[in-house]
């Protein structure tokens, strides 16, 4: 019985699939991100079907990659030292952090040491071969990945730690969020402010990159490791990251709207994923930190996400079929 999918069809499928660049990770850490906030907005029905989503677009490229190291070594390596390969790291990252939320504390796990495995491979060879070998302010947003993948580190890691009683996972944790900002002065001197105008949508990463540093200074709030002195101290600087979130995040929305840039192209979901991740920020601090004023704009800015996570979806399925 024919399937109405003729073999040129399905060989231009196969060329669009394989040729997508690394940065096509960045789709699984935007829905993933959105489901988390959906969660905590109470949305628990579309947070569900989009963990679903999340963990469909995870499993594909998980193949992918597993695919490129066995069978395309040449290419993995040519990708494994620039920062959109990072993606692979903070993506696990959130989609174990949901898993968590979800009480599925095993997975969570596994995902959590698959990604530091991830990590310990390919963040040297990035820093090594990509960021520290150019110029000052001569890369695009994606440099920001670097602390992004950092930051997802801590965030799951501070996640599991009450959940699993270890306090060992929660100093880990606030190790790699110390990690994490150094990082990102580091990304911050190499990277083209240009891009603010021109960039194709990764530029946003300079938001995301402090916002899930905000993120995981919520997730160490809560820990029972930190207390006292320290604790304030915790508060203050992820108060401080959120803020300055909350700052670039105006000037590239002002950007957008002062230069449009409304082609599809594969680093959108890079926009989406650090607005979603600014909200999602800002509602858990307004709990972890005592602010219930953040509550609103929280939602606020998941439901924006939402809206451009839309956009960006039908972009890409336009993309998807264009050449079949």
């Amino acid at each position: 019985m024919s399937t109405g999918v003729s073999p040129q069809h399905r060989r231009s499928f196969v060329r669009w699939w394989t040729g997508r660049s690394p940065a096509a990770g960045s789709a699984v850490m935007a829905t993933g991100i959105l489901s988390v906030g959906l969660h905590l907005m109470g949305q628990e029905n579309l947070s569900l079907a989009a963990l679903a989503l999340a963990a469909v677009m995870w499993s594909g490229l998980a193949a992918d990659f597993t695919g490129r190291l066995l069978n395309d070594r040449a290419r993995w390596i040519h990708e494994a030292d620039t920062p959109p390969a990072l993606t692979a790291v903070a993506a696990t990252c959130v989609l174990g952090t949901r898993l968590a939320l979800l009480g599925w504390t095993a997975l969570a796990t596994v995902l959590l040491v698959l990604a530091a495995v991830v990590c310990l491979v390919l963040l040297p060879a990035v820093l090594r071969d990509s960021v520290l070998r150019v110029r000052h302010h001569a890369m695009p947003g994606a440099v920001f990945l670097v602390c992004v993948a950092t930051q997802g580190l801590a965030v799951l890691g501070a996640t599991l730690a009450p959940l699993l009683h270890q306090t060992w996972l929660a100093r880990a944790a606030l190790a790699a969020f110390c990690l994490g900002l150094v990082l990102y002065g580091l990304a911050l001197g190499r990277f083209d402010l240009r891009n603010v105008r021109r960039g194709a949508g990764d530029q946003w990463v300079a938001c995301g990159a402090l916002a899930i540093s905000a993120l995981a200074g919520a997730k160490l709030l809560a820990s029972a490791a930190f207390t006292g002195t320290f604790h304030d101290a915790l508060r203050i600087a992820a108060l401080t990251l959120l803020a300055l979130a909350f700052a670039w995040y105006a000037v590239l929305a002002v950007a957008e709207v002062a230069w449009p840039r409304l082609r599809f192209d594969v680093r959108r979901w890079a926009t989406v994923f650090p607005m979603g991740m600014t909200g999602v920020a800002t509602l858990s601090l307004a709990t972890a930190a005592g602010v219930a004023g953040l509550r609103t704009p929280g939602k606020v800015l998941v439901w924006c996400a939402v809206a451009v996570w839309c956009a960006v979806f039908a972009g890409a399925v336009r993309s998807a079929v264009r050449p079949v």
